[in-house]
């Protein structure tokens, strides 16, 4: 691989690890998932992503653990081969939509029910309340039809 283009993808796996630290993410799951985006082959050992991203393989290990467990990459294996491999899992925009609606609708839920606590108060915590539940309800109108939309741009059946 080219060494300039090596240090690129290594800065872009770093500019990913400091967005995604902003949402609330450790760094390090961010370079990994960053690195995984743009590595060549798109699978890649744990001694590639310790060698790319210049960390320790419990560091690595630890963020492989996490960003599976929230659904954005996968661990496989390839045939004939010892070791595991680490990608970016298939149609995890998707999925993670789907789930984006779920937690609308449960977040509707809950301003519904601090409202119902609040219900003859006339202050800034209900009008809060009042304003995440309004919010939430335009999302769960919204989110599945833009789902639907996508689906169809991108040529994915509907599932829902």
């Amino acid at each position: 691989m080219d060494g300039d283009n090596q240090l690129e993808k290594q800065q872009y796996a770093e500019e990913v690890g400091i967005f995604l630290e902003q949402s609330g993410m450790p760094r390090m799951a961010g370079r990994v998932l960053g690195w995984l985006t743009v590595a060549e082959p798109p699978h890649q050992t744990m001694t590639n992503l310790t060698e790319a991203l210049q960390a320790s393989k419990g560091s690595i290990s630890t963020m492989t653990r996490l960003l599976i467990q929230i659904g954005l990459i996968e661990r496989i294996s390839l045939p004939g081969q010892r070791r595991d491999y680490f990608r970016i899992k298939a149609d995890t925009w998707d999925q993670k939509l789907k789930e984006s609606l779920e937690q609308t609708t449960a977040f509707r839920q809950l301003s519904e029910r601090g409202l119902e606590l609040v219900k003859d108060a006339e202050n800034s915590n209900r009008r809060w309340l009042k304003e995440m539940r309004d919010m939430y309800i335009f999302f769960e109108q919204e989110l599945p039809a833009m789902l639907e939309r996508w689906e169809k741009k991108s040529g994915k059946k509907h599932t829902r």
